[in-house]
């Protein structure tokens, strides 16, 4: 008997650690809609302060790095040459991997920290249908390099020609400093108001269908999910870049936005919530919000962290189970009026 109750404690104490892995949460909901009034300065400083650290200042750095040291120069750039072209595409492929893998391989090769602070309880399929190849990692770095890096490149390719020829208004930093200086605050902003956007646009049921399910096939998402898409998904994504071919900026602006859509994917896909470098120090990833959207796709279609829009447009899910039941109600009404419809027609 003693032996039985053994393997039954044993058996019990697996099942819960089973179920404890299921999904980890955050100890707090995300935030709503921003307080906009009555203004606090310390409301205020603690927003700008997580809105630059870490992500935001890290992404600004890669921006200023790399269009001094890793572009060719304006003059070059003056004439489409196979030349210079190949080589902005083979600097992408490069550091994309490398910041990537950063990313991937503590967390899933080795697996240094577990399941510590994973929000999905489980690792990257393999011999899963859903994905080609039947396995996750494969068909992420499939999209990221065969669409995603090809159509990141194209955009910058015309975005520096168009620069080097003067068809775009061009604004010299020296010479705008305070100008420029708030392109690049304001863009993160710009970023997630055209995400949230496009990202409903997609969610249309015909063009979820043949275009974003690719996206979503990552239930349990990594960092390789954050650039696997469909390349009509990938034309969108990366279209905001457009809006520096009309609004007067410098360089450093379309570089910036381009480093953060092609960076910032990886770390809001990591699928845990913070990577912890040793006892009380840990670098913060923090997108459980984004995490909710692929496990229940009808909710949190935004950025979530800077300019929440989904609570202004009534699709936030904060992970409470007030949000859930909302969620749920909103999807179930929305099942209902289709229904009726069709039964109509």
């Amino acid at each position: 008997m003693a032996t039985d109750g053994i393997v039954a404690d044993r058996k019990k104490r697996e099942n819960f650690d089973k179920e404890r892995r299921t999904e980890w949460q955050p100890d707090r909901f995300l935030p709503g809609t921003p307080k906009l009034w009555p203004i606090s300065p310390v409301r205020i400083v603690k927003w700008l302060y997580f809105y630059v650290v870490p992500w935001n200042s890290i992404f600004m750095a890669f921006s200023v790095i790399f269009l001094l040291y890793l572009t060719p120069s304006m003059e070059t750039m003056k004439t489409l040459n196979w030349n210079w072209i190949a080589l902005i595409f083979a600097r992408n492929c490069a550091l994309l991997t490398v910041f990537v893998s950063l990313l991937h391989f503590p967390l899933y090769v080795k697996k240094s920290q577990g399941f510590e602070r994973k929000y999905n309880g489980r690792w990257l399929a393999r011999n899963n249908p859903n994905f080609m190849f039947k396995n996750q990692l494969l068909d992420n770095l499939f999209w990221t390099f065969f669409s995603g890096v090809p159509i990141w490149t194209t955009y910058e390719v015309f975005t520096w020609w168009a620069f080097a020829n003067e068809y775009i208004p061009h604004i010299s930093f020296a010479k705008h400093p305070v100008y420029c200086a708030a392109l690049l605050i304001i863009t993160p902003l710009f970023m997630n108001i055209h995400f949230y956007l496009i990202h409903r646009l997609i969610h249309l049921p015909l063009i979820y269908r043949w275009v974003h399910s690719v996206h979503h096939a990552n239930v349990n998402v990594g960092p390789w999910s954050g650039l696997s898409m469909h390349p009509v998904e990938h034309i969108l994504y990366w279209s905001g870049v457009l809006v520096y071919w009309i609004v007067p900026s410098n360089p450093v602006n379309a570089m910036y936005y381009l480093i953060q859509n092609s960076f910032s994917p990886a770390q809001a896909h990591t699928g845990f919530e913070s990577i912890i470098i040793k006892d009380g120090v840990e670098l913060r990833m923090e997108d459980y919000h984004h995490y909710l959207h692929h496990r229940y796709f009808e909710c949190n279609y935004g950025g979530g962290t800077l300019v929440n829009l989904d609570a202004w447009f009534g699709t936030l899910n904060d992970g409470s189970p007030a949000s859930m039941d909302k969620m749920n109600r909103r999807v179930i009404s929305r099942q209902q009026r289709v229904q009726r419809e069709s039964q109509v027609s």
